[in-house]
């Protein structure tokens, strides 16, 4: 019985992935790996966030919370406002409170 079990769950387990596997785009796939590779990039952190925070009026503050981000994010969105959708990753980072902890 056991091995029925077994056998009945790996076969739909395998017509299950058959049938996500026909349906996905491989596009999306390829996007989502492209969105989650740019971790290996190297970039200067301090160099860009003093250019995302030159006109903030608290630029001690703005140049440690993006600091912050570009290490975890390994990405800084350009300009010194918005293009949040450049970097998801520093988009996405919030503080406890709700609000976008990236400036």
């Amino acid at each position: 019985m056991a091995i029925f079990k077994s056998l009945l769950t790996s076969l739909l387990l395998s017509l299950f992935l058959l049938r996500f596997a026909e349906s996905s785009d491989p596009l999306v796939i390829e996007n989502m790996v492209e969105e989650n590779s740019f971790n290996d990039k190297k970039i200067d952190c301090g160099r860009a966030c003093a250019e995302r925070c030159k006109l903030s009026s608290r630029p001690n503050l703005c140049k440690r919370a993006c600091g912050t981000c570009c290490s975890r994010c390994k990405c800084v969105p350009p300009g010194t406002y918005d293009n949040y959708d450049v970097c998801p990753c520093y988009r996405d980072m919030t503080t406890h409170g709700g609000r976008h902890k990236c400036p």
